[in-house]
């Protein structure tokens, strides 16, 4: 099945962000990350929390096509 215009979007929108998620996750192991402060950890790791489920529902959207 070919995907309309706006159906690729969201299948790019998808990749996009789970590449930058998984950078962002692969940097909570870095020293860099270990260096931040305790507070911006946590808004690092909120931040992955948002990118998964937006990810999520990008998922769902994409399986209901």
């Amino acid at each position: 099945m070919e995907l309309l215009p706006h159906q690729q979007r969201v299948v790019a929108e998808k990749a996009e962000l789970d590449e930058k998620l998984d950078k962002l996750i692969a940097f909570f192991q870095s020293p860099t990350f270990r260096g931040l402060s305790v507070d911006e950890q946590s808004r690092l790791h909120s931040q992955a929390a948002y990118m998964k489920g937006y990810s999520t529902v990008l998922g769902e959207r994409i399986g209901a096509f």
